[in-house]
């Protein structure tokens, strides 16, 4: 007997129910607006244990603010939504006379059982015209991931059919859309995940379950789905790896990939054990093209939670890669939650670093260190991110310990490239440098990480 469409589509939502721990809904079962596609008998009661110390009304402004945006595409009404899963739905309310404000979560990304996950099949939207969508993938009544799922053994379908359906329900029940998250489209044989933006070659195969790149050259349907939507996972990747390239005509979705995801994730622990050892936050390798800026993004981005918003400082060694930089992390201040700034000479770095005790992102190049002077600053919370710190364009030659060369002086320095191997963080199985160039750096700071393409 052929393994058809429908054993497919019965395979997954069995692998959630009983794997993942998801709650199942056959869409048809459900009495509800069909011109409406969030499953609001989940919606505001999910709201309330989110929300267990607002008021009613804050609640029902907030669902106010989810079924009624303002006009205008269907990406910038994207934006708005992200917004909102990440850092919640701004309100007012009124409290015995007095307006007050406050936001309501959508999500809770602490508690991972106060959410309420579940996999509904043949979910229905009628909007330019009807459309069934195979699974929808519903956290708290939000309709977060559409998957659709082609037959394995039709040899006229694959995924990239997926795809142009796909493509085709943005256009026809758009309104789905505007809470989506993650499309996924597959066939058994290849699994991809990507944002409404992704173009069928933008899209990305998940490779592993807990970060192990081991066999994972034919990854199967249960490693994708198993990898991306362990719900404990699911979640962090819902707020820490998704984002927008904002770029005016040219903005775009982003959604890590796995080996960014995992990668990112060591980077972070690495850097937290060097804030109470030895400063030395390692080495994160990528390789070309792998996409080590928005990397580096996504890292910044967890930084600030993970060590109590620190100030970063990005480090390259060319005026062009450092534009580039900060390009990237400019067009994605939104996601960041802060301006990023260029220092444009030493003593402006100085300045912007003692203007604040706290958060910014200031980016910099290897030059403006050649002179030794003063401390840049006594503060401890700054962390130091070195683009291509194993390159020898720096005047260094590998091995030699120089102490006139890289000076970013702030007191107590340990630098992450050192004249012996370092820890590293691989993205994919890459040989490691034996040794890196030495820096006498006399940093005041809780870690130093540096990120290397090889």
């Amino acid at each position: 007997m052929p393994f058809t469409e429908s054993n497919y589509e019965n395979a997954i939502l069995q692998l959630f129910t009983q794997t993942l721990g998801y709650s199942y809904a056959y869409g048809p079962d459900i009495e509800r607006d069909y011109h409406s596609p969030l499953y609001e008998d989940e919606l505001l009661p999910a709201l309330r244990s989110v929300n267990p110390d607002l008021p009613q009304v804050a609640l029902d402004d907030a669902v106010y603010k989810l079924k009624n945006f303002d006009s205008g595409a269907l990406l910038q009404k994207n934006m708005v939504f992200t917004d909102y899963l990440q850092n919640g739905v701004p309100v007012k309310f009124v409290v015995k006379g007095e307006e007050r404000s406050g936001l309501v979560y959508l999500v809770d990304y602490q508690h991972p059982e106060n959410n309420r996950f579940t996999a509904i099949n043949q979910w229905t939207v009628i909007e330019n015209s009807e459309k069934r969508a195979d699974v929808v993938l519903f956290v708290n009544g939000l309709p977060l991931v559409v998957v659709e799922l082609k037959s394995p053994s039709r040899e006229e379908t694959d995924a990239s059919a997926a795809y142009r359906q796909l493509r085709n329900y943005m256009h026809e029940i758009p309104s789905l859309f505007i809470y989506n998250q993650i499309c996924v489209m597959s066939d058994l044989t290849t699994s991809k995940a990507g944002t409404i933006t992704s173009g069928g070659d933008r899209f990305m195969e998940w490779k592993t379950k807990d970060g192990s790149y081991e066999n994972t050259q034919y990854a199967q349907f249960d490693t994708f789905f198993e990898g991306i939507f362990q719900k404990e996972r699911f979640l962090d990747i819902l707020q820490n790896f998704i984002c927008f390239n904002v770029d005016g005509a040219n903005t775009f979705k982003i959604l890590a990939g796995y080996h960014q995801y995992f990668a990112v994730k060591k980077a972070i622990e690495s850097t937290k054990h060097a804030t109470v050892t030895d400063g030395k936050g390692g080495v994160f390798w990528h390789t070309q093209g792998s996409g080590k800026s928005l990397s580096m993004v996504f890292y910044a981005h967890y930084l600030q939670k993970a060590l109590e918003s620190p100030t970063i400082v990005v480090i390259t060694d060319r005026n062009d890669l450092d534009n580039q930089l900060y390009g990237q992390f400019s067009r994605c201040k939104d996601f960041l939650r802060q301006t990023p700034q260029q220092a444009e000479s030493r003593q402006n770095l100085q300045e912007l670093l003692a203007g604040r005790q706290a958060n910014g992102i200031i980016f910099t190049t290897m030059q403006k260190f050649e002179e030794i002077g003063e401390p840049l600053s006594e503060r401890r919370n700054i962390v130091v991110m070195a683009d291509e710190a194993h390159r020898g364009q720096y005047g260094l030659t590998e091995k030699v310990v120089t102490k006139q060369n890289w000076r970013l002086r702030l007191p107590s320095a340990q630098p992450a490239s050192s004249g012996t191997a370092c820890p590293t963080l691989h993205t994919s199985v890459l040989p490691v440098l034996p040794s890196l160039p030495r820096t006498a750096a006399p940093v005041r700071y809780l870690a130093t990480i540096s990120t290397s393409t090889i």
